[in-house]
């Protein structure tokens, strides 16, 4: 190795480190919030302009389109601390999205799960009076999130590519928890789906239900943890 090469690839590391690190706080203080991990190609459409590819530390916003193309996957960091990983062939739209920290009553997110996967983490979105104020709608259901982790499949177009064995799925919607609860609701009911629970919507005048137990979706394959804060301000990891 040269003389001060070393060195210079320590200096390198640590200045790219930085960068990434200023362009995801701008990028949280601009927008609803930012990409912070991606593997593979994530694209986004906005009013009135072409689609465009996203790079790690991009800005998201309301109204965003955001696709994820065959094995590919995104994290999203928004500015309430809540997460969201896309998986491959997904398409979501952030529908509305408002968080202040002052005003806690005016909270309200709500992503629009087009097509496809994906893993959510609630942040404080949910968690400071309106329990009501964090959701994810779907084509045959809209699930309330009780500051909570799950996972989320829209299926009823067909799953293929979004986990490897997914593409064999009944069509419809699929919901599993990880902790605390979420709400499944449509025109014919509402179901509870509590921790280690799986839930499922075929139609939207059908009422949810729950399953005997894991459907075989493969919801573990990620490429990377979720990363999040603890309730001291410590980070960790959810899978």
């Amino acid at each position: 190795m040269l003389p001060g090469t070393k060195r210079i690839s320590f200096w390198l590391r640590g200045t790219i480190g930085a960068v990434l690190a200023f362009a995801v706080g701008a990028a949280l203080g601009a927008g609803a919030g930012a990409v912070t991990h991606l593997s593979g190609t994530l694209t986004v459409q906005r009013p009135g302009a072409a689609a465009r590819i996203l790079a790690q530390g991009s800005e998201v916003s309301p109204g965003d389109i955001l696709t994820t193309q065959a094995d590919s996957y995104a994290q999203l960091n928004f500015s309430d601390d809540s997460v969201i990983t896309l998986r491959p062939r997904t398409q979501m739209m952030i529908e509305s999205y408002q968080y202040t920290k002052e005003k806690p009553e005016a909270d309200n997110a709500f992503f629009r799960l087009l097509t496809g996967g994906l893993r959510t983490v609630t942040g404080l979105i949910g968690k400071r009076g309106n329990q009501n104020a964090y959701r994810i709608g779907t084509t045959v259901a809209t699930i309330g999130i009780r500051g909570s982790s799950g996972d989320t499949l829209d299926c009823t177009q067909g799953c293929d590519g979004v986990t490897s064995t997914s593409g064999k799925a009944e069509r419809g919607v699929y919901h599993t928890t990880y902790t605390g609860s979420y709400v499944m609701q449509n025109d014919g009911g509402e179901q509870v789906i509590g921790e280690g629970q799986f839930g499922f919507a075929r139609d939207r005048k059908v009422a949810p239900v729950l399953l005997p137990g894991d459907p075989g979706l493969h919801l573990e394959e990620l490429p990377f943890a979720i990363v999040v804060k603890d309730a001291k301000g410590g980070v960790c990891d959810v899978r």
